[in-house]
């Protein structure tokens, strides 16, 4: 605290110049106190929408070049979606008045009523949007384009203020003890779990699963832009957890603390993901060891602020190793997730959580399996009727001739990489599991629509 009160002191002087003799005032000295705050809290606001755009690259490479159109139209209309949902309806059920600890009644279309300031409210916001963007890439290639944005503002809108508001926003899971520093579960297991009931209702992808069930590979039309994705998030990361101080003055330590946790977790993630992959299937795919990285990002969040070096490495070891199963796992249960988000996001989400019972001596692992559970439930089934009802009403998933030719040319009229074909390369990887030969797609009749349960 001293130190920084030197520092900030000193900027003081710098900036003051001829008036530097001149005694600081108690008010002008708050003034570049909450200057600095502001700052730092709009620069990590920054780094997490810039995540947006690491979603994007990693969801595009991991799909067909006939659908990167209809990725990245998914990824924008998810931040514009998310803004306007949040802005109106989502700060106030997570931070206005409570009712009983569950939700806000306060706050609404004016997140800075609530939230003290515009730039904490664009924080909350685009952390509401991230939640959001997870979905994407596990109903990607087959979910109608209006269908996603009614299930984005639902989450932005709805469900995630909702489950934030337990812990953030002073709810029952606050008082309860349970500790999500960044969002381990309020974000990641919240995107994750509404991620695997949306992949769940609209089913698999056309060619996905041969007769006899066994997965096939439908690899991704470019590996290099989902690894350069996965590094824009893993430096948006930094915002997204640095950023969850809220403050910087007198908050120096833990920022450093912070950062420090996030890189050890997600460089280590990486490394057991490409250890694990190698020793399960000879060669390590680029593809996982990114996804590695970002389970291991994902498992630190619930507690940078509390772990030691030693406990943010075991963390990134157990999820990036955890997540080339999961990965696996879910493919064996016909859960056709393109990208991995249910295995990095759901899967690592909850195991980052627990640890935080385990290396932190004020937290219970009782209260934090509570909390896991509790969203995992709520999340699971508010999603699937949030899901249900879009297809019940409007259409959840495109017909098969659509799927097959790709979405770009009929959700949006156009072609997203002209002249590329429709991705996919090489055989895809199988992570030492054996994957049936892929077969050629068949046509489809035009009126025809893969089942959705």
């Amino acid at each position: 605290m001293g130190k920084v009160a030197i520092a900030t002191a000193g900027v003081w002087l710098l900036a003051a110049g001829p008036a530097a003799a001149q005694e600081i005032t108690t008010e002008q000295f708050d003034e570049l106190v909450y200057a600095l705050d502001t700052v730092w809290v709009a620069i990590a606001a920054a780094l997490v929408l810039l995540m947006h755009l690491g979603f994007g690259m990693l969801e595009a490479g991991l799909t067909r070049a006939k659908n990167s159109a209809n990725i990245v139209a998914k990824n924008m209309v998810t931040v514009a979606i998310g803004g306007a949902a949040y802005w109106a309806v989502g700060a106030a059920l997570a931070y206005g008045s409570s009712v009983g600890g569950v939700f806000g009644t306060t706050g609404w279309f004016d997140p800075a009523q609530v939230l003290g300031d515009g730039t904490q409210g664009v924080f909350q916001l685009v952390f509401a949007a991230t939640a959001a963007t997870i979905v994407s890439g596990a109903v990607a290639e087959r979910i109608e384009f209006k269908a996603y944005i009614v299930v984005a503002a639902a989450l932005t809108a709805i469900i995630y203020p909702i489950v934030s508001h337990w812990q953030w926003g002073g709810g029952w899971l606050s008082q309860l003890g349970f500790h999500d520093f960044a969002g381990s579960t309020l974000v990641h297991l919240t995107g994750g779990t509404a991620a695997l009931v949306g992949a769940a209702i609209l089913g698999p992808r056309i060619g996905k699963y041969a007769e006899d069930g066994t997965p096939r590979g439908i690899p991704g039309h470019s590996i290099p832009l989902a690894i350069f994705g996965a590094l824009v998030l893993f430096f948006g990361w930094f915002g997204f957890n640095g950023g969850s101080t809220l403050a910087a003055f007198g908050q120096a330590e833990t920022i450093g603390t912070v950062l420090m946790n996030t890189t050890i977790a997600g460089s280590f993630g990486a490394l057991a993901a490409a250890a694990v992959n190698w020793a399960t299937a000879g060669k390590p795919d680029p593809a996982m060891i990114g996804n590695g990285a970002l389970a291991g990002l994902v498992g630190i969040t619930a507690g940078p602020d509390l772990a030691t070096q030693w406990w943010a490495f075991i963390v990134g070891v157990v999820c990036g190793a955890v997540v080339v199963f999961a990965v696996s796992f879910f493919d064996r249960i016909r859960i056709d997730d393109p990208v991995g988000a249910t295995s990095v996001h759901l899967v690592c989400g909850a195991i980052g959580t627990l640890f935080v019972g385990v290396y932190s001596p004020d937290v219970t692992i009782g209260a934090q399996a509570v909390g896991a559970v509790s969203v995992f439930a709520f999340v699971a089934g508010a999603s699937a009727v949030v899901f249900l009802a879009v297809r019940a009403t409007m259409g959840l998933r495109v017909p098969a001739e659509y799927e097959i030719e790709g979405l770009d040319l009929h959700e949006h009229g156009v072609a997203g990489l002209p002249g590329f074909g429709t991705g996919g390369r090489a055989p895809a990887p199988t992570y030492g599991f054996a994957a049936a030969p892929a077969a050629a797609p068949a046509a489809a009749p035009a009126a025809a629509r893969p089942s959705e349960g």
